[in-house]
């Protein structure tokens, strides 16, 4: 299997990670888009899962999966988001190519896209999206250092900061000219909204990073912690609103977004619960939908030229997808950042 050298990583398992008994039995859950995550099943059939980073080039300052892993146990010992139980974690690049940290499986409904939208009731997406949405809520309430993470990253000029690393990453990876995406970056980096606290950021909140119960819609674990760092909590609710896929979008069918079928509420809805939870300000959130439009434009052309050069675990991703939706999310990013306001908006410190 592409990414795993399984005689070696199984050798690895049975002596690292508790009560996991040989041999074991390997599938591949996500590729292509971030991190490979692989589903492993020991002898006695307990299943967890095992995630590395992308095969081929990657980014000096991508794919941390140390990093990761320190999150989610940190995250897990104070109980106020739901996570996987953090397992191991191997820096040996000889076992399988790269470092990879391995966490418990959690049981339950994951809702990528359209089709699997059906696995989620219709008559439980309200109650998932509240949920989701308390969720974050409760991710951002809590100082950093009270979730053992205070030392994680800077605090400070997060929007900033992130426009600058994104817009690094785009121009190391890109092989295309994208006018909009260069556009975007030059008026969002004019027109920062006013950073209201720091806190935890997930950096990709959405609703197929997490499992869901299939019986009441609740959150049983928020996934995919690779970009989480300190910052500005509207960040994460200004990208959740791209994701959240409505039939007015500026993105027609964004990856198949499972949220533009029926039963789940609407952006505005979300925002209001989220608004209930939280003392922030909201006023200037379409500046934050903007960024989150533009972070995606940057993120999907690292995944396109990986993917075109086959650095997608062999999950069959189709490179012209993302060939086709960078620029959308570029020129979405492009017009709302021309409407949300023209100039700066007091810094982002």
């Amino acid at each position: 299997m592409d990414g795993i050298d399984e005689p070696r990583v199984s050798e690895w398992l049975a002596a690292h990670v508790p009560e996991a008994e040989p041999p074991f039995s390997f599938s591949l859950i996500a590729g292509g888009r971030s991190n490979l995550t692989y589903r492993f099943t020991d002898a006695v059939g307990t299943p967890r899962v095992l995630r590395r980073p992308p095969l081929g080039h990657v980014l000096a300052t991508a794919h941390d999966m140390g990093r990761e892993l320190r999150i989610i146990a940190a995250l897990g010992e104070h109980g106020s988001v739901p996570v996987p139980a953090a397992l191991g974690f191997c820096d040996d690049s000889e076992v399988i190519g790269a470092p990879f940290s391995v966490m418990s499986f959690v049981d339950g409904v994951v809702v990528r896209d359209l089709p699997s939208a059906a696995l989620l009731a219709p008559s439980l997406r309200p109650a998932a999206a509240r949920d989701l949405i308390e969720t974050l809520a409760r991710l951002h309430e809590p100082e950093p250092e009270d979730l053992g993470l205070g030392e994680l990253a800077r605090r400070e000029d997060y929007l900033a900061r992130q426009l600058k690393r994104w817009y690094g990453q785009f121009q190391q990876m890109s092989t295309r000219e994208i006018p909009s995406l260069d556009e975007a970056y030059r008026l969002l980096s004019a027109s920062l909204p006013v950073q209201q606290r720091a806190s935890v950021v997930h950096g990709d909140y959405r609703l197929d990073n997490t499992v869901l119960s299939a019986e009441d819609g609740s959150v049983r674990a928020v996934l995919d912690w690779e970009i989480c760092t300190l910052g500005d909590p509207l960040a994460d609710l200004g990208q959740l609103c791209v994701y959240w896929a409505q039939a007015d979008d500026p993105v027609p069918d964004l990856l198949g977004a499972p949220t533009a079928s029926g039963g789940f509420p609407s952006r505005d809805e979300l925002v209001g619960w989220y608004g209930a939870c939280s003392s922030l300000d909201l006023g200037d959130l379409d500046r934050y939908v903007a960024f989150g439009y533009w972070k995606l434009a940057c993120i999907l052309e690292g995944v396109y030229e990986r993917t075109k050069a086959g650095a997608g675990g062999g999950d069959g991703s189709d490179p012209g997808a993302y060939e086709v939706q960078v620029p959308l999310l570029a020129e979405a990013a492009l017009r709302l950042a021309r409407q949300s306001g023209g100039g700066p908006t007091g810094g982002s410190g």
